[in-house]
């Protein structure tokens, strides 16, 4: 676990924002076509942002980067969700 990378992740209100919306996917993008177990489009998130592709693309990659999302791609697809082992660990490493 990079503690420093996930402060620097957390550190950003937009990152903040697309962890809470990947924690209940299924609340902000029920209108997804693939299944949400797969993880949330990269589009779906941009849309609901309302930021341009290439600036949620540099987020995403820094929660990535963090270990705080996965990524998995499927087709021209990427999908994105939480990890929430890592959390829940890095959580934990806080309390101490």
């Amino acid at each position: 676990m990079d503690i420093d990378a996930i402060h620097k992740a957390l550190a950003n209100p937009t990152r903040r924002q697309i962890l809470v919306w990947l924690k209940e996917p299924e609340l902000y993008f029920a209108d997804q076509h693939h299944p949400l177990h797969l993880g949330v489009c990269a589009g779906m998130i941009d849309r609901r942002a309302g930021l341009s592709q290439s600036t949620m693309s540099a987020h995403l990659a820094v929660l990535v980067k963090a270990g705080l999302v996965t990524s998995h791609r499927v087709g021209q697809w990427n999908y994105f969700k939480r990890d929430e082992a890592l959390i829940q660990a890095f959580i934990a490493q806080m309390q101490l």
